[in-house]
């Protein structure tokens, strides 16, 4: 008996199959191929020879190997029964339901009483597959290992790029060659994390960001993750994604992973990002007021710190105002006894010593200049120096002698009495005033994973997010420690760094935006000398650097000369002036011919406009700027390209390149294939460029 299914979406297709009743697996993925494709074929064209020193058949890379049918590498589950005795399950076929652009398929096996279930689904507008495992015993099992779907990896492909960090170096890529055995990375701190994002991308051999064939995967939750990539003794290639090994501390009847989301491209890595970038803006992130512009935001937390005094937060507020400023958030600070990272945190009630009218007259204040209010909050830790950890110890999560971070401890989320507790105390203080957005921190990694404390905290913002829809929630976990679409199903907007250099940020920015839209990706303008990397950089690359996304002020206004204040004020009035288009648009990383140069195209989604940053991060090795190559339009096309911040241009940029002059009427076949040749300019310097279809 043979068996297959396909799935398409207009971009690319999935091609499932199966003998003998077998657990399927992927005979084909990548570019769109024809209806009349007989995918019977398929299958045979996709087998391997046997030569000496195999087996006389090989084993299946199936959407889960099983060790069982003497698979070489990896498996897809590792499960001990009630008793703990190892389970070796043989899943045969048995039920397959097909839906518009959907596809479940479920397996079991009788002997052991097990099922296993798959599910996919494909987005024709986003070019995602969605896809997760299920499964499912008649008595509670130990599962130690269950990954989503398993998919090949490509064999013309000479490396793969996956995502490393730290605080205030997020995003860094990673790129390591496919060799005989396994990439393995597994986070265990039950967050997400700095150190990896749990995304995996797959380039063929010769992919830029502009062109070639890529694959990507993306696994969206919010605790410790496994990703592991090998490559078999016969060559083929598997990836494969889960929660972290024993993560499910307590048998149980029923598991499912989070989703894997999926994608290839075959216009380089950009098609990979762009079709992340939609499906978060537009599938996952489900914002409470869709049709309001995104707006300017303004964070206390690098003006004040913890030092509280309302006629200050209220000067602030003003001078933020008056630099364009929408939205002002009191960060930490406001509540308890908190006068440094040491105590009160889980003590949510409002510091009288500090507020002693409460939260009021600085949030009437705030809204009599035309802002909203915002408020941070770190839920699920404690520090030992609270009330509340005073009278519940037993709420803290791991022993009473772990290694604190930042002087608190995790509360046990998987407790209801705990989740109770913190949503009386910030529904009271949601309730009490008007607020319109959370800060949501998680600053120190889980003395151990435990997908309960995940499931805890999503439950937790669930009922925040159904009792008060018009509250905008931040993900921010010491900047992007918990960035995921796990979280983003449930927030509104990340904290990509903790670090405000522009320096940083602009490459932190980029290698994000392979999974990140610039809706949800708060950038902000930091003070002039840097907070976490003593940087000193001018006004203008640290407003420019904020304009790439979604932009905000998190400095001292009354740090700023009246120069400084006026080039805030322009960025920030061109930012208002473009969001409506710029926060919908495709965030495409252009291929710089100087590696001193980071340049990202940001393109309309319609291809009537864009606007290209290209910010020189270092010293060029070559004396005059190379030509940068534009993608993603129109070769047809004509442009009118113009470069807005042309002003700025240093003394030592003695020429007259056309740019410099005015604006260029320029074809998409050019600008493509030659590229704009930009000013000279230093580095640390942001030239932006403007174009418009004509």
């Amino acid at each position: 008996m043979i068996q297959e299914w396909r799935l398409d979406d207009g971009q690319q297709t999935l091609v499932l199959a199966a003998r003998r009743g077998r657990l399927p697996e992927c005979v084909y993925w990548g570019a769109a191929l024809p209806a009349r494709e007989d995918l019977g074929t398929l299958l045979a064209a996709h087998g391997i020879d046997v030569t000496g020193g195999m087996l006389d058949e090989n084993p299946d890379l199936s959407l889960c190997p099983e060790a069982v049918r003497s698979f070489p590498g990896q498996p897809g589950l590792i499960l001990r029964d009630t008793d703990s005795t190892p389970l070796l399950p043989k899943f045969c076929f048995a039920e397959a339901r097909e839906e518009d652009h959907a596809l479940y398929l479920t397996y079991r096996d009788d002997d052991a009483r097990l099922g296993l279930t798959f599910g996919f689904v494909a987005d024709p507008e986003t070019h995602v597959i969605t896809c997760d495992t299920t499964l499912t015993a008649d008595r509670p099992v130990h599962l130690h290992w269950l990954a989503a779907p398993v998919l090949p990896a490509p064999q013309l492909s000479d490396e793969m790029i996956d995502v490393s960090g730290r605080w205030c170096g997020e995003f860094q890529l990673a790129r390591t060659p496919w060799s005989a055995g396994m990439r393995y990375r597994e986070n265990r701190t039950g967050r997400t994390g700095h150190e990896h994002f749990p995304g995996l991308i797959i380039p063929t051999r010769g992919t830029t960001n502009c062109s070639g064939e890529a694959y990507a995967f993306h696994y969206g939750w919010s605790g410790g993750h496994r990703m592991l990539a090998e490559e078999l003794p016969d060559g083929r290639r598997q990836v494969q994604f889960g929660h972290a090994a024993r993560m499910e501390t307590a048998p149980g009847t029923e598991f499912r992973t989070a989703p894997l989301y999926i994608t290839y491209s075959n216009a380089g890595l950009n098609g990979c990002a762009v079709a992340f970038q939609r499906h978060t803006r537009d599938r996952i992130v489900q914002m409470p007021r869709p049709d309001r512009p995104r707006p300017v935001h303004y964070n206390c937390w690098e003006a004040v710190y913890f030092d509280h005094k309302l006629p200050v937060l209220q000067d602030i507020a003003t001078r933020a105002a008056a630099l364009g400023a929408e939205r002002f958030v009191l960060d930490d600070g406001w509540f308890g006894t908190r006068d440094d990272d040491t105590r009160s945190l889980s003590d949510w009630t409002v510091d009288p010593r500090k507020y002693p009218d409460g939260l009021t007259p600085l949030i009437d204040h705030v809204h009599s200049l035309g802002m909203s209010f915002g408020l941070w909050f770190e839920p699920e830790m404690i520090n030992p120096d609270s009330d509340i950890h005073r009278a519940h110890p037993d709420w803290a999560l791991g022993s009473e002698d772990q290694t604190l971070g930042r002087q608190q401890k995790a509360l046990n989320m998987a407790l209801p009495e705990v989740r109770d507790f913190l949503y009386d105390r910030m529904s009271a203080i949601l309730s009490a005033h008007a607020i319109d957005y959370i800060k949501w921190d998680h600053n120190r990694v889980l003395p151990m994973p435990d997908a309960a404390q995940t499931r805890g905290s999503y439950a937790l913002i669930d009922r925040l997010r159904a009792d008060f829809p018009l509250v905008e929630i931040e993900s921010c976990a010491s900047g992007g420690g918990r960035i995921d679409l796990g979280i983003l199903r449930r927030t509104h907007r990340v904290w990509l760094s903790d670090s405000n250099d522009a320096l940083e940020r602009l490459r932190i920015q980029h290698d994000a935006a392979l999974f990140l839209p610039a809706s949800v990706t708060g950038s902000h303008v930091g003070p002039r000398h840097c907070h976490t990397s003593g940087r000193v950089i001018d006004i203008s690359m640290r407003a420019w650097v904020a304009a790439q996304r979604h932009m905000g002020f998190e400095m001292d206004p009354r740090e700023l000369t009246d120069h400084e204040a006026a080039v805030l004020t322009e960025v920030t009035g061109w930012w208002k002036a473009n969001r409506g288009w710029m926060m919908r648009a495709d965030i495409l990383r252009l291929d710089s011919a100087d590696p001193a140069v980071i340049a990202e195209q940001q393109l309309a989604r319609d291809g009537s406009r864009f606007v290209t940053f290209a910010g020189k991060a270092a010293t060029s090795a070559q004396i005059a700027p190379r030509p940068l190559r534009l993608t993603g339009l129109d070769p047809a096309a004509t442009y009118r390209v113009d470069l807005i911040n042309r002003a700025t241009a240093p003394n030592l940029s003695r020429g007259k390149p056309a740019l410099k002059q005015g604006p260029l009427v320029l074809s998409g076949a050019y600008l493509m294939g030659h590229g704009v040749t930009l000013p000279w300019h230093f580095p640390e310097t942001m030239w932006v460029l403007e174009g418009t279809r004509l």
